[in-house]
């Protein structure tokens, strides 16, 4: 990752204050909202499904357990869990009230509102008690946090003694011609699917560019070990476009 003055942060392309990047990022999530989850779909060709559950094959949900979902907006991932687990309970949190009104909308059509909390918060700072929770997820999400250490220290810091973390995230191609074909996509494609289908260019401009400012793989294991995990590993989803990393709090 490149070296940034400690008030700086990037928001896709941009340098910008700190203090002004989750208001920003809060911004383009409120205006995509209500078509998040038909643009995922046309983004990926429907691809981001199989590695929501790839992720699920590699947690391997146990009945009874308590996840957080950070970053989760419209619960895709929480409906995933209960689902596989049979049992347990699910809390979504995000820091965008809009994205969990549309997800809670989800939740009442499949029924599944008791097993679920819908709470707004910011992924470093998160409103739950140390030792909480037996499973930590965020998906596509930890991209847009300002500060990715505090976040991580935030999720070592909820969980339980032996619970796990696993993040889905978009990553790197490890062959580069293969990389910049999909560059080539995602600067010219992307931005423009947002124009058409949710009348917003510059929100999809801004999640293609945070995708290339995000540390690759080997990095990223980096900054989770740093957190205090152990156990951390990582696989690569579609040649690397995107990557599942794991880790335990031992």
């Amino acid at each position: 990752m490149t070296q940034e003055n400690p008030s700086t942060t990037h928001f896709g392309f941009q340098t910008v204050a700190e203090s002004e990047k989750a208001g920003m990022v809060h911004g383009v999530f409120t205006r995509v909202a209500n078509r998040y989850d038909v643009m995922n779909d046309l983004m990926s060709v429907g691809i981001h499904r199989l590695w929501k559950d790839a992720m699920m094959d590699w947690l391997a949900p146990r009945p009874g357990q308590k996840l957080l979902d950070v970053a989760g907006g419209t619960g895709d991932v929480a409906f995933r869990f209960l689902s596989r687990a049979g049992s347990g309970h699910a809390t979504v949190c995000d820091l965008t009230e809009s994205m969990l009104v549309e997800g809670r909308k989800r939740a009442e059509a499949e029924n599944l509102a008791q097993s679920l909390d819908w709470i707004v918060g910011d992924a470093m700072a998160l409103p739950f008690a140390d030792n909480s929770f037996d499973v930590y997820t965020i998906s596509f999400g930890i991209r847009n946090v300002t500060r990715i250490p505090d976040a991580l220290a935030e999720a070592y810091r909820v969980l339980k003694p032996g619970g796990r973390l696993m993040v889905l995230e978009f990553s790197q191609m490890p062959n580069a011609m293969l990389q910049k074909a999909y560059d080539l996509y995602s600067f010219n494609v992307i931005p423009l699917m947002g124009q058409l289908v949710a009348n917003d260019r510059a929100s999809y401009q801004y999640l293609v560019e945070s995708i290339r400012k995000f540390p690759d793989q080997e990095t990223f294991a980096g900054l989770i070990r740093q957190a205090g995990f152990g156990q951390v590993k990582y696989r690569n989803l579609s040649m690397g476009i995107a990557a599942l990393h794991s880790g335990w709090k031992i």
